[in-house]
């Protein structure tokens, strides 16, 4: 699945040349946390959002820096952000964006390293959508469901197969038999991270009906 096939295309939008208040309003109104903010060519040149505004002279964000080891320029950039009316000012500038055909994992690798919950779409440099955890959760939502076929042989294969996928249990000799669609579980799988992988595994496969553990080895603790 691709950004383009989950993103929301009809995205509210800022110019650089609005008044943060204009942008905390329509952020208010709009029920988001952030905003693309783009310039008369449809590109984008920064986001703002809530965690820009918070540090705003109106909400007492004017205090002085005290901080010494901080240069002047850094001092001065902090003073204009958060004194400035206007959203090009406020904004953050250079934005993490994605390309419209990354892949959903991608993006959702990206919102999880960088802490944030939306980010900017392109396509040729231009905003294109904006993709949020909110569109994540219905993309899971819209998931197709396994398609493997029925039948017991066919389940142990896909087990098998899965297992190898990044999973932390290659290696870990996982033998598997399937009977009247339960799947019992033998092999080195001695963590119980380990064993509830290969349970949690076996369980997303179609057809399966339960999963029996056969481990002898207790889980060190």
């Amino acid at each position: 699945m691709r950004v383009r096939d989950v993103m929301t295309t009809t995205v509210v939008k800022l110019s650089p040349d609005n008044s943060v208040r204009q942008a905390a309003q329509t952020m208010f109104d709009n029920h988001v946390s952030g905003l693309p903010v783009v310039d008369d060519d449809g590109r984008l040149v920064g986001v703002i959002s809530e965690g820009d505004l918070i540090r705003r002279t109106e909400l007492g964000g004017a205090t002085p820096v005290t901080d010494p080891t901080r240069a002047a320029n850094e001092r001065a950039n902090a003073y204009v952000r958060r004194s400035s009316w206007r959203v090009g000012d406020a904004m953050t500038a250079d934005p993490v964006t994605i390309d419209e055909e990354a892949s959903v994992a991608r993006v959702a690798a990206l919102m999880q390293e960088r802490g944030i919950k939306r980010v900017p779409v392109l396509r040729n440099d231009l905003l294109v959508g904006i993709v949020s955890r909110a569109d994540l959760l219905q993309a899971i939502l819209s998931a197709k469901q396994d398609e493997t076929a029925g039948g017991d042989e066919a389940i142990r294969r896909s087990i098998l197969v899965r297992i190898g996928e990044n999973t932390g249990l290659e290696g870990l000799d996982v033998k598997v038999a399937v009977t009247d669609g339960i799947v019992h579980l033998w092999g080195n799988v001695v963590t119980a991270d380990c064993r509830r992988a290969a349970r949690i595994l076996a369980e997303n496969v179609r057809g399966v009906r339960g999963v029996v553990e056969h481990y002898s080895e207790t889980d060190p603790q």
